[in-house]
């Protein structure tokens, strides 16, 4: 049964939990864990803090399934959810919270600019990630978004609630700040 259900969209996922499926949800968790979990990751630098608050995500997802709107994408919705408890966890832990930390979370991590679009998430070295470290979080977040996430910019906007064209903004700057970073540290990324 669950095989036959893996063709239906989100919004059909939801739509079925809805009108009593519970166990549907369990293909929204399938289909986003490990998206949000590497986002979650990216921005807290801690990995079993954001396993926390990746699962708190999915438990306030399906408590306020309700709310969401079925005619809508359901992605930014819940990365939305996910991000609002990582900036609920760092602003209660300012103090022990380094955002400029980088911490060891494996190659899952890496990305390729080339053409603006993830090549191969294993071919870029530990030396670029910190220098992505050594940015502004906001910009941080929104190349996580845009190039692991592979999150459209209609999408990055509901998710950080702000305009379609800052996102675009903020890409192009981050960009140019992560290769000024990375130059800085003589790292060639392109």
């Amino acid at each position: 049964m669950k095989s036959q259900k893996n063709h239906l969209s989100d919004s059909q996922v939801v739509a079925l939990v809805l009108s009593g499926d519970v166990d549907a949800y369990s293909l929204i968790v399938e289909r986003y864990e490990s998206k949000l979990m590497r986002y979650a990751t990216y921005i807290l630098k801690d990995y079993d803090v954001a396993s926390d608050i990746t699962q708190e995500a999915f438990i306030k997802a399906y408590i306020n399934l309700h709310s969401f709107k079925l005619d809508k994408q359901f992605s930014p919705w819940i990365y939305r959810i996910l991000h609002n408890g990582a900036m609920n966890f760092i602003k209660r832990n300012k103090k022990t919270c380094a955002l400029g930390a980088i911490n060891e979370v494996g190659d899952d991590f890496l990305v390729s600019f080339k053409s603006d679009k993830i090549l191969d998430t294993n071919m870029l070295n530990k030396k670029v990630r910190k220098c992505l470290g050594k940015i502004d979080i906001k910009y941080q977040e929104i190349l996580a978004l845009n190039f692991f996430d592979n999150l459209k910019y209609e999408e990055i906007s509901e998710v950080l609630h702000i305009p379609t064209s800052t996102v675009g903004v903020r890409i192009k700057r981050g960009k140019m700040m992560l290769k000024k970073a990375c130059q800085k540290d003589g790292v060639n990324y392109e």
